[in-house]
């Protein structure tokens, strides 16, 4: 259904747009993208007469502070945040509308020795501010068309035409995918810009290493940074990892309730002290510690769920019932943890099957999954039920 990102940069390099879809509980619309450094009056021809929208163009934020471009309003009421600046011509324009003039207008917006009195205000072409951390920090179009040219090693700037029916109405992802096959044109989806730039940049930072003596043994300690989800993650670390075998690994997702103050409504205590204690039985291992509690919706959101599930709802029920997915939790800094620490193959300690498939995604290899489970009580019996038959998890003594 969809292309590569590796397909689409190809494609861009030489000049030719893709077609950019975001998420359907977003905008749920599909953009043409093109390189601004490689605006030429066709391509912007064939987007007002083929996608029939708005042409922008993304550019940083340091270009919009050195061309002295304000935000067209400081009081946005748009949902979605689109930061437009005031519109421009350049000023060897003439109407500034026409293809030639606004491919001008682009062209000049990636030039080194532009300067703001190159430009007249208002004018034909609309800048948009991209976020600095491009999609990973706001899944727009906007940052899309931004990342997109940087990974084409281009000026960090894309143009950009919502694409519209006949009829006038948004386009969606069937219009979308004839409309690629129609002219020839890669279709790719913002989710897979993120899941790319998440696998092939690194956004971790290790910060200090020391020793932790517990009641399971003695670990290193490794505290972690990250520019992702901007939270402190740790890895516990036993005797010497060989980046040539599979590393008996934990990946943890941090419960107060239940690591700290031995919750009987879930398993997760449980589950980390038999995790450390199998790692120091087994002289060797890695247990990565991720503050992502409540399955990524937060600690307080966490007793919300809890309170609804006193009223009679299940855990997925009640993360639904807040606004949430059943599992918010994301493993690419994880993922980059274990990449640090030279773990490439690990022997996964864990019931959970969509963690052994993200953790692959993000190119750790799982050569064995090993089953964790621990003591059902009554008070957590119905929560293990639920994440058995409503969220795949893998525990034998759940499955009849």
């Amino acid at each position: 259904m969809f292309h590569t990102i590796e397909e689409a940069i190809h494609d861009l390099k030489t000049g030719k747009p893709v077609i950019v879809v975001d998420d359907e509980n977003r905008e749920n619309e599909g953009d043409l993208v093109a390189l601004s450094e490689k605006a030429t009056p066709d391509v912007i021809n064939f987007m007002i007469t083929h996608a029939k929208g708005l042409v922008c163009t993304s550019i940083k934020p340091d270009l919009a502070q050195k061309l002295k471009l304000p935000l067209m309003s400081n009081d946005s009421s748009d949902p979605f945040e689109t930061a437009f600046t005031v519109s421009i011509d350049h000023r060897e324009t003439a109407t500034g509308i026409s293809t030639e003039d606004r491919s001008k207008t682009i062209r000049a917006l990636t030039q080194p020795d532009t300067e703001a009195a190159d430009f007249k205000r208002p004018g034909h072409v609309f800048p948009l501010i991209a976020k600095d951390g491009g999609v990973l920090e706001r899944p727009g179009h906007t940052e899309a068309s931004a990342d997109l040219a940087a990974l084409c090693g281009a000026f960090p700037s894309g143009f950009i035409c919502e694409i519209i029916k006949d009829d006038g109405t948004m386009a969606r992802v069937p219009d979308l995918q004839e409309m690629a096959e129609t002219f020839d044109l890669k279709l790719i989806t913002i989710a897979d810009l993120i899941t790319y730039r998440k696998q092939h940049e690194m956004h971790v930072t290790r910060e200090v290493e020391t020793t932790l003596p517990t009641a399971f043994g003695t670990f290193r300690v490794y505290g972690y940074t990250n520019d992702l989800d901007g939270k402190e993650h740790i890895a516990l670390v036993k005797g010497k990892i060989n980046p040539e075998e599979p590393v008996l690994t934990r990946v943890h997702s941090e419960c107060l309730t239940g690591d700290v103050f031995a919750s009987y409504r879930c398993d997760c205590g449980p589950q980390l002290h038999e995790a450390l204690k199998q790692i120091d039985e087994a002289g060797s291992g890695v247990l990565i510690y991720m503050r992502q509690e409540g399955r990524g919706i937060g600690l307080l959101n966490k007793l919300r769920a809890y309170h609804l599930q006193d009223d009679g709802m299940d855990t997925v029920e009640a993360n639904e019932q807040l606004g949430f997915a059943p599992d918010m939790r994301d493993y690419a800094v994880s993922a980059q943890i274990l990449t640090d620490l030279g773990v490439t193959q690990v022997k996964l300690l864990t019931n959970n099957p969509q963690k052994l498939d993200e953790l692959q995604s993000y190119g750790i290899q799982v050569e064995k999954r090993i089953p964790l489970e621990t003591d059902i009580r009554q008070e957590n019996e119905h929560y293990i039920y639920t994440k058995v038959h409503k969220m795949g998890h893998l525990l034998q003594s759940q499955q009849n």
